[in-house]
């Protein structure tokens, strides 16, 4: 099933095509829109009037405030250290833990960018398309780049 019976939607949340989507364990706030082909996984938060674009994927671990926009094919990392194997063997939850990221209100991110675990994106700011997000963006900031790096400053949201 696309989506999961435990998660919360908010009043006015917009899927439009569910059958498209896999979405587990996640809360999402009043009058946010999904795209087809995203993933949102376990513990995810995501805030009101927010715009989740089409072939997104919101790991485990990411916090979303409200009015925050997100690009299409837009990927969050919650692993510093990603591996196939441990001592050889697969791997399982007890051999990693998850990496929160923090996006402030506001906040857009463009398509195709990379969010690194463990950073946190500010209010209003704004992440060009592409861009690989290593390092925490201030408040207002337009970021791009690989590594993303600070454009312009500006007051946040």
């Amino acid at each position: 099933m696309p989506i999961a019976d435990d998660v919360k939607l908010g009043n006015g949340v917009m899927i439009f095509h569910p059958e498209l989507v896999n979405l587990y364990g996640c809360e999402i706030g009043a009058e946010t829109s999904i795209g087809p082909f995203v993933e949102i996984q376990r513990g995810v938060r995501i805030g009101r009037a927010c715009k989740i674009s089409s072939h997104s994927f919101i790991c485990e671990g990411v916090t979303i405030e409200d009015e925050v926009f997100v690009g299409h094919g837009v990927i969050f990392i919650n692993d510093k250290h990603p591996r196939a194997t441990s001592a050889g063997r697969p791997q399982t939850a007890a051999d990693w833990s998850v990496i929160e990221t923090h996006v402030g209100r506001g906040a857009s991110i463009g398509s195709g960018a990379a969010v690194l675990c463990g950073v946190r994106i500010g209010a209003g700011a704004m992440i060009g398309a592409g861009a690989v997000v290593t390092r925490d963006v201030p408040p207002g900031a337009t970021v791009a780049g690989v590594p993303a790096r600070v454009l312009a400053r500006g007051g946040g949201a």
